[in-house]
């Protein structure tokens, strides 16, 4: 048959000219963004701008829940595939720009193929249907808690529970919906949204509820909680709404805890600024994971640390504190690598630790001097703060290590010693004012060292933060550091 319609003709070329680039396409695999630390993660090519996540929990926590991500980013080069960051789930369907497209998987990579390539600049929609499956909880992302389920994504493990570029570098608002029986609460990071006038439930013993960040995220900062929770509202400073989510039936006790952090929150804007996020809150989870966390805009913590004695009330506090600075130090300006993690959890440690000298006693210089008597350890075991070991090969990176800690929080000791105690909170008020919302480098903190202390730090900064020894502190020539026995130095930090 001879084919005269030009229309048609048209047609078949394009088709054909599809079929010759999907032949050529080299074949799935994962991709990352660069990230020496976890070279799989993060995807190159697009910008995501919002998740819109629904889970459906059917009341057994060991089951996978049904779950739909929803991505609205922008490609910033063209794109024949899309690679998504996800694991532990089964992938239904996806449509990319409301079409379906075809997808599998390459490592812990979502590969997609949409239809069309998408051309840079453009608009990229990406609605994947999944199930999330929470028994992998070993490696991060659902916790199992004795009343449901918790999140803990740091530092790879959001890609565990939804899919997600999941890396740091790209932040984005949220949208979650969880549907739950009735006789459970949920909750997630951010502002609970009006769902307006009642419609009739799909399953009639389920409630659905709506949470939506009003400040950018990181993947690896996302919460969702569901049980048998109560959620205790205040009011903080300037007329900030709190609110505490903890087991219904340890309100109560749990409350003289609670009602500290308005004034947690006066004490860290009186060291560096106004409070960045929309709301805040403690998250007391019924479970033993070794850590806290500071998911954004409220922090998980074991229930079991403010319910057991042989915790000092003052460490209880420096715990809370610690996460609450993170709200600025990692939450609201977020590290663009991973190796610039010293970033967030030293800056967290120093006003923990700030708060428990001005609190309770517990001098400050000498919390440091310890630290000073293990850097050399810490910086054996596990790297300079700021250049952390990567994995060995086939093993696990455990990026949480008491270099990023302690050993980060004395640089900033160090740093106030050499440009002065004046300079060094001018600074520290720059700095998250400066990159609220958005992500920093470890070059961009010494840059504006420099700039407020208008001296040359180069040196300073080059020992501190990528040396295999620890410098001289200045201002206590005296100090030594020694390399502590196996023992010692054997438990990992926790990671909070």
């Amino acid at each position: 048959m001879l084919i005269t319609s030009r229309r048609l003709r048209a047609a078949l070329l394009v088709a054909a000219s599809a079929t010759l680039v999907a032949a050529v396409l080299p074949g799935p695999e994962p991709l990352g963004i660069g990230d020496p630390l976890f070279p799989h993660l993060g995807n190159p090519g697009y910008d995501v701008l919002t998740y819109d996540i629904a889970f459906t929990y059917r009341g057994v926590n060991s089951r996978p829940l049904d779950a739909v991500t929803k991505i609205d980013a922008r490609a910033t080069e063209r794109l024949e595939r899309i690679n998504l960051d996800f694991t532990s789930g089964t992938v239904r369907a996806v449509e990319v720009n409301g079409s379906s497209a075809e997808f599998t998987t390459a490592g812990e990579d979502l590969v997609i193929t949409p239809r069309q390539a998408v051309d840079a600049g453009t608009p990229l929609a990406v609605t994947v249907t999944h199930t999330s499956d929470p028994k992998g909880g070993e490696a991060g992302g659902w916790v199992r808690t004795t009343d449901g389920l918790a999140m803990a994504n740091q530092a790879d493990a959001a890609h565990r529970v939804f899919p997600c570029n999941d890396h740091p570098a790209d932040k984005a608002h949220f949208t979650f919906r969880i549907t739950a029986p009735a006789g459970l609460t949920a909750v997630a990071n951010g502002l609970p949204v009006p769902t307006g006038a009642a419609k009739p439930a799909a399953e009639p013993a389920t409630r659905t509820w709506v949470y939506r960040t009003r400040h950018p995220m990181a993947t690896e900062l996302a919460q969702v909680s569901i049980g048998k929770s109560a959620v205790v509202r205040r009011e903080g400073p300037h007329g900030l709404p709190l609110r505490d989510v903890v087991p219904a039936a340890q309100r109560a006790r749990l409350e003289p805890w609670l009602r500290k952090t308005p004034a947690h929150i006066t004490w860290m804007e009186n060291k560096v600024g106004r409070y960045p996020f929309e709301t805040y809150g403690v998250l007391l989870a019924q479970a033993e994971t070794g850590f806290a966390l500071e998911t954004q805009t409220l922090s998980l913590f074991e229930t079991s640390m403010f319910t057991d004695t042989r915790y000092p009330k003052w460490y209880v506090e420096s715990v809370m504190v610690h996460e609450l600075a993170h709200q600025w130090f990692g939450n609201s300006v977020t590290p663009r690598t991973w190796s610039d993690l010293w970033l967030n959890e030293g800056h967290a440690t120093w006003y923990g630790s700030l708060y428990a000298e001005e609190h309770a006693e517990q001098p400050l210089e000498e919390q440091m001097r310890e630290a000073y008597v293990r850097s050399d350890g810490w910086r054996a075991a596990g790297g300079p703060p700021a250049a952390p070991k990567p994995a060995a090969p086939g093993r696990q990176l455990g990026l949480f290590r008491p270099i990023v800690y302690d050993g980060s929080a004395l640089v900033l000791y160090a740093l106030r010693q050499e440009i002065g105690k004046k300079a060094f909170e001018t600074l520290e008020r720059a700095w998250v004012a400066e990159h609220r919302d958005g992500t920093a480098t470890t070059a961009d903190f010494t840059a504006l060292a420099q700039r407020v202390s208008g001296r040359d730090l180069t040196g300073f900064f080059r020992g501190w933060l990528y040396g295999a020894k620890t410098p001289r502190m200045p201002g206590h020539p005296d100090w030594r550091s020694e390399v502590p026995s196996v023992q010692r130095n054997a438990a990992p930090a926790a990671k909070h």
